[in-house]
């Protein structure tokens, strides 16, 4: 699998456009290769493999910092603000993270672990794979989980 980092530097290069961002991603793309390496097909081609796993690592990344643009945006001072809401209304941005993360716990693991990985920029198909349950069953899970959050802010929220 080393071997075939010289080949897809280059790749990784043409994603970023930046040097020091591409052996960033060319780490990654290796360690999610080890990491997931019993999905390889035996007789398969590998370099293709890399390969996929590098596009979808850098268009999860690409996607996450978009996220972080529409919420963090720099002020003149070069210092971070949270400048909208975490929340649909007023009242639900009085919630502390701590809150949202009791009730994130308080999940079932079966709820809890495709959730957060929904959040952490995997799409439904990647969640689905990673653990080999089909992919109506993440679906369902991640809307049964943002269902009972959702029910759990609106609760704490009443209380404050």
């Amino acid at each position: 699998m080393i071997s075939h980092s010289d080949r897809l530097k280059p790749f990784a290069i043409n994603f970023t456009k930046d040097g020091e961002e591409a052996k960033d991603l060319l780490q990654d793309t290796i360690y999610r290769a080890l990491t997931y390496r019993e999905r390889f097909n035996e007789g398969s081609n590998i370099q293709a493999w890399l390969f996929i796993i590098m596009r979808n690592t850098f268009i999860n990344r690409y996607r996450r910092g978009a996220r972080e643009k529409k919420i963090f945006r720099p002020d003149p001072g070069g210092y971070h603000q949270d400048r909208s809401p975490a929340a649909g209304n007023l009242a639900g941005s009085r919630l502390g993270i701590k809150e949202i993360q009791e009730a994130i716990h308080m999940l079932p693991e079966i709820y809890q672990t495709p959730l957060k990985l929904y959040f952490e920029g995997y799409h439904y198909q990647e969640i689905a794979d990673i653990m080999s349950i089909a992919t109506g069953t993440i679906k369902s899970r991640i809307h049964l989980a943002r269902k009972f959050l959702k029910q759990k802010i609106c609760t704490s929220v009443a209380t404050l």
